[in-house]
């Protein structure tokens, strides 16, 4: 028999070569080369079905299809408004995160109106599905569950049951009989995903579609998975602790800047009605090195808590440490802090962190980073009903935000009294007669009033 020709793929990029390499060429990646039998190209195939003809624009009919309610509102904000027909969701987070936990109770949620689902389960048997289904309480005659890895099996189940949503998890477990290479190889995973999206948009069925994510955090597989899906959505948070978010890095029904919170309990995933209120549940008061700010997360406020340690170094080099926030951007605030506001931090170890569990890169965290590493400095606590919204640049000055209005309602509603805001915010703002706002041009003048004694 002659000997089956094979290639060395790139499991991160793609990238293909006769021969096996150390590091990819394309991506840069370490012993990412896998070796994979050769598929024979095949002749041009013909053409089947009518003819697809160019339209005019302007003629074609553009009406909204209905959207799918998933039962969960955080979910559904996030997918702008519920589930379209025919998209194709991917859904990456740690292990043990709760993707399957989440999956289940939407597929439940969804069986309860009268919507056949099924979940296509490749990694765990019927009986462990059943019994987190019953931990969760999602057992519905409308849910079905079928444990198998065969996408040709796979397709044959969804032509006969007809369902509206269909759930597999994982796709890195899926496999094409045609395709001579191991579950999760590149070409299985793209082959397979092709396979999927193609039915879905024939069909009109919703498919989520569970993915494993690398040490790095990025979906495993090629990065032509995630341009190919409608949506890729990404489960964060710490194993150790309840608190989890669901953030959208690709929507094309909707917005990307939307998160979910969640709160993981023995009972599943519940929503966070109010997540400012337990972002800001255990802060300290009266403590050095906390300032509390008012972010924006697409058009959801929410108020979280900045932390600061400074201490001398006993290294010749300061140690840098950052948790939640731009660590570039941490580190041009301490040397706008030492320039324009007068503090000697050259010998100064900084930690700063975002509590909660959050990470968030918005600009409007500036000054609020700057108070707390001042205060953490100056060993002076910050009055406790203040807030502080504005982006510092290099010289020092303070400048404007989006819709400061949003940020300081949340803030009011919650019982703080005062707000450091940009000069140029404060200008445009309404009078609102439950907080001060103050205005200040630099941050200089900021850490003047923050840091007043008493």
């Amino acid at each position: 028999m002659a000997k089956a020709k094979t290639k060395f793929v790139c499991q991160q990029c793609g990238y293909e070569s006769p021969g096996w390499l150390g590091r990819c060429p394309d991506c840069k990646g370490w012993n990412t080369l896998t070796e994979e039998i050769k598929i024979e190209k095949r002749g041009r195939l013909p053409v089947e079905g009518p003819l697809t003809e160019p339209q005019p624009i302007s003629e074609i009919s553009a009406e909204e299809a209905e959207r799918l309610p998933t039962g969960l509102g955080e979910l559904d904000r996030i997918l702008g408004g519920g589930i379209v027909p025919g998209s194709v969701i991917l859904i990456g987070g740690d292990p043990g995160i709760g993707k399957s936990t989440l999956l289940l109770q939407v597929s439940y949620q969804l069986s309860l109106k009268e919507h056949p689902v099924l979940y296509v389960s490749g990694e765990e048997s019927a009986g462990q599905t059943r019994l987190r289904a019953r931990r969760l309480g999602a057992s519905s005659s409308q849910l079905f569950l079928v444990c198998e890895i065969n996408l040709e099996v796979i397709e044959n189940h969804i032509s006969k049951l007809s369902p509206k949503v269909v759930v597999v998890d994982s796709i890195q477990t899926v496999y094409r009989s045609d395709i001579p290479s191991a579950p999760g190889s590149i070409s299985q995973v793209r082959e397979s995903a092709s396979s999927l999206i193609h039915l879905a948009k024939r069909e009109g069925i919703s498919i989520f579609l569970v993915g494993h994510v690398t040490k790095e955090g990025a979906i495993a597989g090629p990065r032509v998975l995630e341009h190919m899906v409608d949506t890729v959505l990404y489960f964060e948070g710490e194993v150790q602790t309840n608190l989890r978010i669901l953030r959208a890095v690709k929507n094309r029904f909707g917005s990307t800047n939307e998160i979910g919170i969640f709160e993981m309990g023995e009972e599943g995933l519940k929503e966070v009605a109010n997540p400012s209120e337990l972002f800001l549940a255990e802060r300290p008061l009266n403590v050095s090195g906390s300032m509390v700010v008012p972010c924006l997360e697409g058009s959801r406020p929410l108020l979280v808590e900045l932390q600061a340690l400074v201490s001398p170094g006993s290294f010749s080099m300061p140690r840098r440490l950052v948790s939640g926030v731009d660590y570039n951007r941490a580190c041009l605030l301490f040397a706008i802090l030492e320039k324009r506001g007068g503090l000697r931090l050259q010998n100064q170890d900084i930690f700063v962190s975002l509590a909660g569990g959050l990470s968030l890169r918005e600009p409007a965290l500036d000054l609020g980073m700057a108070i707390a590493v001042a205060s953490s400095f100056r060993d002076i606590s910050t009055p406790p009903k203040m807030v502080s919204i504005g982006e510092v640049g290099l010289a020092g000055e303070v400048r404007a935000v989006s819709r400061p209005s949003l940020r300081i309602g949340e803030a009011a509603r919650l019982g703080f009294t005062e707000c450091l805001i940009g000069r140029s915010n404060l200008r445009a703002l309404k009078q609102n007669n439950n907080i001060k706002c103050i205005g200040v041009g630099t941050v200089a003048e900021a850490l003047d009033i923050a840091l007043s004694s008493p």
